[in-house]
């Protein structure tokens, strides 16, 4: 180790760069560091000619790093989450803390999760932030980056299904907060509800037209992966970014949307939907708290961690 090449680091650079890569953008990076824009570029300036290299170039969707900043992203993640609990309190006081907590939610576990929690994070601590976005198929990457804190989306409790749909890599530790199964939502008035002498079973299903979610990369959930191994399929007529899209939808259309359980009946109280069985049993999934192991140690996170899983754990499925 050379102190003396260690001596010459300006720690405020890195932080800059580390912002600079994930904004891409000057202007968003001043703002998130509270400094000038002039600030900001004389910090790039200097940068430039430490690594020796022009770090981003200009182009026409904005800032693009250069490959050896894109390798350094990793890195600067780590060192800075170490100097961060190097220089943390040797306790977390939320009552006075102003941690900004980043954390990625699948749409259906919005109203199912954050009312557990939200009221006792910001009695406890009135200044946490807490910046919700959507889970999207980068999730695991920025986790593991240290971008985000913590992600909850749905998890099949089978390995082999896992396999299949969702598998963290390596680093990425879960708790299961609770289990859900799945349920399809139709229109009041649909010709299905209408229907008397029919039994509403696996082959009146899959007559049926459907909306589906957009999984991710992936169009399919693990019921057409359990349909095909019959060799079985749905008619999907139409595909949708979200949750509350499809539902809405449903009220328009005779299409069927299957989504879990607790979505289903918080939907459907809203929009005046009806809720039916899936007749093609599924195996439940598991909603699933995500986050990475160098979080680990971290007081705030751990406070945090704790307590969305002591409100959310074992919540029914309806």
């Amino acid at each position: 180790m050379s102190f003396e090449k260690l001596a010459r680091i300006d720690l405020n650079l890195l932080v800059c760069l580390h912002v600079l890569l994930e904004e891409r953008s000057v202007t968003h990076a001043a703002r998130r560091l509270n400094l000038s824009q002039s600030a900001v570029s004389k910090s790039l300036t200097r940068l430039r000619e430490q690594f020796s290299d022009p770090l981003f170039t200009r182009t026409a969707h904005g800032m693009a790093p250069t490959p050896r900043a894109q390798a350094l992203l990793p890195l600067l993640g780590h060192l800075l989450r170490e100097v961060e609990l190097i220089t943390a309190p040797a306790e977390f006081i939320p009552e006075t803390s102003e941690r900004h907590f980043k954390m990625a939610l699948v749409e259906s576990a919005y109203p199912l999760f954050l009312p557990q929690f939200l009221g006792e994070i910001f009695a406890k601590g009135p200044n946490i932030i807490l910046d919700t976005q959507a889970w999207e198929p980068n999730t695991f990457d920025r986790l593991q980056r240290g971008e985000i804190d913590f992600g909850i989306t749905g998890k099949d409790l089978n390995p082999k299904d896992a396999m299949l749909t969702l598998m963290p890599p390596k680093g990425i530790v879960f708790q299961e907060l609770c289990r859900d199964t799945q349920r399809c939502i139709v229109r009041q008035g649909h010709p299905i509800l209408c229907q008397t002498d029919r039994e509403w079973d696996q082959d009146y299903y899959l007559e049926q037209r459907h909306i589906q979610v957009r999984c991710g990369q992936d169009d399919r959930w693990l019921l057409d992966y359990k349909l095909a191994e019959k060799g079985l399929h749905r008619d999907i007529a139409m595909y949708v970014p979200d949750f509350n899209s499809a539902a809405s939808l449903c009220t328009h259309t005779d299409l069927v949307f299957t989504a879990p359980s607790h979505f289903a009946h918080y939907i459907t109280a809203q929009l005046d939907l009806v809720v039916l069985p899936l007749p093609p049993e599924l195996p439940a999934m598991a909603y699933t708290l995500f986050w990475h192991q160098h979080q680990e140690k971290d007081l705030g996170h751990s406070w945090l961690r704790e307590l969305i899983i002591s409100r959310c754990r074992d919540l029914s499925t309806t």
